[in-house]
């Protein structure tokens, strides 16, 4: 009896270990089918990672490219690898065998040296980022958001670009800004700092300082400091031993200046370092800039300020150390109008302070330390008086008393260009008129402007279904797909040189994607 109920007690027992085991691969089937529901429903209707192919967002967002360092200065910057150079039509292509590539003349964005070619080196993939979906369906979107888009002519291509006309509005490109309904629309400051690009930091020095110099239209001359000083001037500004700083030893009331000379350094020009250096020449001045340094006092009393211009008008600010802010402007026959004081904490003497002077989207800015100072020079296109945009932008520093200046450097602001690369003469759309945007309608421009392919040059209509089409130069509605959110995986480095895949995260370069404001 005892034996017969052991048996079967043992028998049930391993009957029900069976089916718990089906029940547990049966469970963990479902939950596998649940999360594949879930990541698809996450992938098609929430967010999605995408690659960037091309270089028409560089430096915001790059394709594949190579990533070089000036052997001059030893500044880093990024070249765009073009497929077509081999032969190769799909903007996707990055070349075999360990993505080698043979790269092509380009110029150091710092000091201008010109490498005649890199040699063959590795191609870095483009940036992976994360798009955020349907945001569009539940807010409208906003202007300078960078977002991803069906190609109107191609609607199985995903394009990105940054949003700058929305519904109902009326674009115009006037001088490398944005005009909306006439009047100029200024970026978020995020945007603003994503956009700055650099003409000169004095932080990169020269590594052979006595060697020759390679530089577009002429060769052979010796690398010379791209700042001058004003005759008179007392600034040291060539000191051997400590080439990145500056100083003034000179009366607190008695003003001395330097000038960046673009005969020597980098000019004004809209160049991009990630394109071709062929087409320079051909791109105008950008005189929306900026300069910012260092300045340390080693006395109570002095002043210290910048100057740019723009067209025939010249706009100072400057920092008297008992405690003024002031912004001013002079016009082409000298006269000087104070646009805007403020009173602030007198200096403290051994203590290093920021400045900061800017002219972009017609507006002034002065930073001395933690205190700004704005002016509003108006809206309208000719708010900074007569365009002459063949006429280039000058920075100057000046100052008095006792001062050292350290890193020095000057950006320009992005500039719309409204002629195609090679200065062919095209009217794009929004240039030279405004372009009014109907319902559900947007327009969209290239952060690398030059050689971007973007609503000023979209010629043909876009398709739409059922045997319609859209109107050529717009992003229509339906086509959006969503916002770019994050770069979640820029080009990663290689263990070794052959590797097909950067392994390695660059973590320095993983970041938010900035776009408009409710302001905006």
């Amino acid at each position: 009896m005892f034996g017969s109920k052991t048996e079967k007690n043992g028998s049930d027992g391993a009957a029900h270990k069976r089916k718990d085991r089906a029940t547990e691969v049966a469970n963990t089937f479902e939950w596998l089918i649940i999360a594949f529901i879930l990541a698809f429903v996450f992938r098609a209707f929430i967010m999605e990672a995408f690659r960037i192919p091309t270089g028409s967002m560089a430096d915001t967002l790059k394709g594949a490219h190579f990533r070089l360092r000036c052997p001059q200065c030893g500044y880093k910057y990024d070249y765009g690898f073009i497929p077509q150079r081999f032969g190769v039509r799909n903007e996707d292509y990055i070349p075999p065998h360990g993505n080698l590539g043979k790269t092509y003349p380009s110029r150091c964005p710092n000091c201008g040296h010109y490498q005649a070619t890199g040699g063959i080196m590795p191609v870095a993939n483009g940036d992976r980022i994360l798009v955020l979906k349907c945001i569009y369906q539940f807010v409208e979107p906003k202007r300078w958001d960078v977002i991803v888009f069906k190609n109107p002519d191609k609607p199985y291509i995903n394009y990105i670009k940054r949003l700058v006309g929305r519904p109902g509005e009326a674009v115009e490109i006037i001088d490398g800004d944005v005009y909306i309904n006439g009047q100029i629309s200024r970026k978020p400051p995020k945007v603003q700092e994503e956009l700055w690009m650099p003409v000169y930091n004095n932080d990169y020095q020269a590594v052979q300082p006595r060697k020759p110099l390679t530089r577009l239209g002429f060769n052979g001359h010796f690398w010379e400091q791209p700042f001058k000083k004003v005759a008179d001037s007392k600034w040291i500004i060539d000191s051997e031993d400590k080439p990145t700083l500056f100083y003034l030893d000179s009366p607190a009331d008695k003003v001395h200046s330097f000038f960046y000379d673009t005969s020597v350094g980098n000019d004004f020009r809209a160049t991009y370092a990630y394109d071709e250096v062929q087409e320079y020449k051909y791109l105008p001045y950008c005189s929306d800039l900026k300069v910012r340094f260092y300045a340390d006092s080693e006395q109570p009393r002095g002043r210290i300020g910048a100057e740019l211009s723009k067209y025939e008008t010249h706009y100072q600010a400057w920092v008297d150390f008992a405690g003024e802010m002031v912004i001013a402007k002079i016009e082409k026959d000298g006269k000087r109008t104070e646009l805007n004081r403020k009173s602030i904490e007198p200096l403290s003497i051994n203590r290093p302070a920021l400045v900061e002077f800017s002219n972009v989207d017609n507006q002034l800015a002065f930073q001395f330390g933690g205190e700004k100072l704005m002016f509003d020079l108006g809206r309208d296109p000719n708010a900074c008086g007569e365009r002459k945009t063949e006429i280039e932008p000058q920075v100057k520093i000046f100052g008095a008393g006792r001062l050292t200046l350290s890193r020095i450097a000057i950006f320009r602001d992005i500039h719309y260009t409204s002629k195609t690369f090679s200065d062919h003469g095209e009217q794009g759309n929004a240039i030279g008129k405004p372009f009014k945007l109907g319902e559900d309608e947007f327009f969209v421009l290239g952060d690398n402007s030059p050689n971007s392919l973007d609503g000023r040059w979209w010629d043909r209509k876009g398709v739409a279904n059922k045997g319609l089409y859209y109107r050529a130069g717009i992003v229509p509605r339906d086509y959006l797909v969503g916002k770019a959110l994050f770069v979640y995986w820029p080009q990663g480095f290689k263990i070794f040189t052959l590797d097909p895949f950067g392994i390695i995260p660059n973590v320095g370069q993983m970041r938010f994607i900035y776009g408009g404001s409710i302001k905006n």
